[in-house]
């Protein structure tokens, strides 16, 4: 195909004349209601003692600033950190903690508490006595400690953390001492760059099929190695309750930790050379082993080498030992899958993966738990005689439940073989519980376990709390979301009493906690969070079902302006914003999703916002692409894009709230994808609004989203689906916005640059927005309003304000 020998290497320049009005430089903000919703207070978060007697609640800080995103970065093999603290960049951060009385819901107070509190990776001990954190400081990340009963905070050892890979803290069985990874104290001086190429740079293929999707931030050259070296050694450490510091083993490439349940030993990850410059670090070469406590090697698990050739497929896996886990409730008991197909999911096979385990010393041969007919999922064991493994296959969404007894040779047992795409039969997730001696296992009551799913159904999500059998299948359902609350089960805190953890919203209350006693059917509030954006209260919100032509049902939800009624305002200027999803059965694909009464907080990453503007908003309107039997979603993905729009079209014009020649499409990531595709194909439309996406097909040739098929497999496709490849029939106004730094697969920031420069020279009117310091998505307070700025100043010229007079 011809399109496949385009290379196109123009310089873009990003262009304001496609407006009339003049040029405005610097970040601009969007109107205050507009600039109140931004900074509203994020929703706080929440972590249960494993004894249930203590609340800790997380409050997060509203956006940082480009100060912030300013900050020192180095990216390496997939992987972005700040070099300056050993953190991962731009880490999100907890700046306050509440430590509530769950019998009493009184606070407790902590004294001691960093300045400046910027924690990440929060853990309880296992005898509810104390909580580890890790702090992140300037030039360092710390480890604090709180003790509860004191209610006193204190840095906790004198070592600085590395957590390039987030903060590992691993409390010991006996909550006395945790492990975790340091930095390094005799590393010296960071590696610099010379001004003199040590060589140049040669990568080499010899017939090896080595496919891989498209990545970023790989390695470069030597320097990005040694970087790579520098900031990813970390030294294994255990801090007793003194705050003692023992090193143990040595400094290495460690990017995992895991203690067994006894204590006694210690799961290692290291990362080996040669490093790659076409993969990320998850495919580098590794080895997984074994240390005892004087950080020994006592037991190799697995040297695995370079996977940078595995096939194309999300089923697709290395054909080593993986998975690898301890055995949750037994002392020290390995627990890893092996691929019986070679990992290639296209090989036929009865068998496609084997799940094995090893009890300490690990001197004995592996006793094979089970063969599964798809891809081990996870393991969860209460005991010797029950334990729970899920196995999954991408390929045709199928998921299976098995009951084993991993001490004994009894037969594995079915509990369910379903369809992971049908949410209404969903029959949820096991509880756990984390035991005195730190141990989390699966609840089980006999035969029973209690089990918690989202309820997905015609009238939307009502979470639930089941108990199930595992021998019959049986289910009792203990209880569920009512109206007009949402409600959702957090975690267990008396299984035999039957009381929970929840957090429980409602249209006009925004989440709060809550313990739930299924037993006694009482309720009892934990905190008391404000509205944090009262001034939204009028925007009424409502989740709506319609249909496309076909006869598949559809949803989305409809955000109108406070006070507007459609017969005295008539029809409004309308935004959709959606994102695309394959299914591969339209009985999947037509269930809906959401809730009616989930806390109407008003967002400014989706189009809720503007609603305050005077537009009706569907938001999350779903964008169904389905492909049934031998038909891949795919392969109508034009046609079901613009049946998917006529019908919310449609709707919204028979509802009475839209006017139909008013109408915006927008997206982000995928989204933009779609809404690219929608304009280059259909005049639905009268703007679109597409946010970080991909639009030439070509630039990411093995494969994409959902899509397992390469370019070579079926260029007409990838040329199909492509916008850049019809960007001459893109005539509706199109805003794309991009940070200038995307890390994500595929969405490379010269995606935009080159689809504006296409649509330009094809007389298309269209603007570039490139975000400087921004990723895939967009975290600075001066960037989010700016976006918002050209959002509304685009959709009010082109839609609001739009000439229909001639049509």
């Amino acid at each position: 195909m011809r399109f496949l020998l385009i290379v196109l290497s123009l310089c873009v320049l990003v262009s304001s004349n496609a407006w009339a009005n003049p040029v405005k430089t610097g970040y601009l903000e969007p109107t205050q209601d507009i600039i109140d919703i931004v900074d509203a207070a994020p929703a706080p978060g929440a972590s249960m003692s494993p004894n249930g007697s203590l609340l800790l609640a997380l409050d997060y800080p509203a956006l940082p600033t480009l100060t912030d995103l300013a900050a020192a970065e180095y990216r390496l093999a997939g992987m972005r950190i700040n070099p300056d603290n050993q953190t991962t960049a731009q880490a999100r951060y907890i700046s306050g903690f509440r430590l509530l009385d769950v019998d009493t819901g009184e606070e407790r107070n902590i004294r001691g508490l960093p300045r400046d509190l910027r924690a990440i990776s929060v853990s309880w001990s296992p005898n509810s006595r104390y909580i580890a954190f890790a702090q992140m400081q300037a030039n360092e990340t710390q480890l604090w400690r709180i003790d509860v009963e004191r209610g006193r905070a204190e840095r906790w050892g004198r070592s600085s953390l590395n957590a390039v890979w987030g903060a590992q803290l691993e409390w010991a069985h006996d909550s006395q001492s945790l492990y975790t990874l340091t930095v390094d104290s005799k590393r010296g001086e960071a590696p610099t760059r010379s001004r003199v190429p040590a060589g140049p740079v040669v990568t080499e293929s010899r017939g090896r099929s080595a496919p891989a999707r498209t990545y970023q931030d790989l390695l470069s050259d030597s320097h990005d190695e040694a970087l790579f070296d520098y900031y990813f050694t970390s030294q294994v450490a255990r801090v007793n309750a003194r705050g003692r510091v023992e090193n143990l083993g040595s400094p290495a490439v460690i990017n995992n930790i895991s203690l067994s349940p006894s204590s006694e030993y210690l799961l290692v990850t290291n990362l080996d050379k040669p490093y790659s410059y076409a993969v990320p670090q998850f495919r580098f070469a590794r080895t997984t082993a074994v240390w005892n406590k004087r950080g020994e090697r006592v037991y190799t698990v697995v040297e695995q080498e370079l996977a940078d050739n595995l096939p194309i497929g999300f089923d697709a896996t290395v054909p080593n030992r993986r998975s690898i886990n301890w055995r949750n409730d037994a002392d020290a008991t390995l627990i890893w899958a092996l691929a019986a197909d070679g990992g290639d999911p296209r090989v036929e096979t009865e068998v496609r993966d084997q799940v094995f385990q090893l009890a300490a010393p690990f001197t004995a041969e592996p006793k094979k738990l089970l063969d599964l007919s798809f891809r081990f999922s996870r393991l969860l064991a209460a005991d010797g005689e029950t334990a729970l493994v899920w196995e999954r296959f991408w390929a045709d969404r199928n998921e299976r439940l098995w009951r084993i007894s991993p001490d004994s040779d009894a037969e594995p047992q079915l509990v369910w073989d379903r369809s992971y795409e049908d949410s209404y039969n969903d029959p949820g997730t096991p509880f756990t519980t984390q035991l005195e001696n730190g141990r989390r296992v699966l609840i089980l009551d006999g035969q029973n376990v209690l089990l918690s799913g989202r309820g997905a159904s015609d009238d939307g999500d009502r979470p639930f709390i089941d108990r199930f059998n595992l021998y019959t299948g049986e289910t009792e359902r203990l209880w569920r979301s009512e109206s007009p609350y949402y409600e959702q089960p957090r975690s267990v805190i008396d299984s035999a009493g039957l009381v929970f953890l929840t957090q429980r919203e409602s249209v006009d209350s925004p989440p709060d906690f809550y313990i739930r006693d299924i037993g006694n059917d009482s309720l009892t509030a934990l905190t008391d969070t404000p509205h944090p954006m009262p001034q939204t209260l009028d925007i009424s919100r409502e989740l709506v079902n319609y249909e496309r032509a076909d006869g598949l049902p559809m949803s989305a939800t409809l955000f109108l302006p406070a006070g507007y009624d459609s017969e005295r305002d008539g029809p409004l200027p309308t935004i959709v914003w959606a994102y695309p999803r394959e299914y591969r059965s339209a009985a999947a694909a037509a269930q809906v999703s959401g809730s009616p009464y989930r806390f109407n907080r008003i967002s400014y990453w989706n189009p809720q916002f503007l609603a305050t503007q005077g537009y009706a908003v569907f938001d999350s309107a779903t964008m169904p692409i389905v492909g049934e039997g031998d038909q891949l979603p795919n392969d109508t993905f034009i046609e079901q894009l613009v049946l998917n729009s006529e019908a919310v079209i449609n709707f919204g014009v028979e509802l009475g709230v839209s006017d139909r020649e008013r109408f915006a499409l927008g997206g982000h990531s995928y989204g933009a994808f779609m809404t690219a595709n929608v304009l280059a194909h259909s005049d639905l439309f009268k703007a679109g609004i597409a946010r970080s996406g991909a639009y030439n097909r070509s630039l990411t040739p093995f494969g994409f989203q959902r899509e397992e098929r390469t370019i070579w497999d079926d260029p007409e496709l990838y040329q199909r689906m492509s916008p850049f490849f019809s960007a001459h029939q893109i005539k509706t106004p199109l805003l794309l916005i991009h940070g200038t730094d995307d890390n994500n697969s595929g969405t490379f920031p010269m995606q935009s640059e080159r689809l504006y420069q296409a649509v330009k020279g094809n007389g298309g009117v269209i603007r570039l927005v490139m975000l400087p310091l921004e990723s895939h998505g967009y975290r600075a307070r001066e960037s989010v309003l700016h976006m918002l700025h050209e959002t509304v100043e685009w959709l009010d010229e082109f839609v609001k304000n739009a000439d229909t007079s001639a049509e």
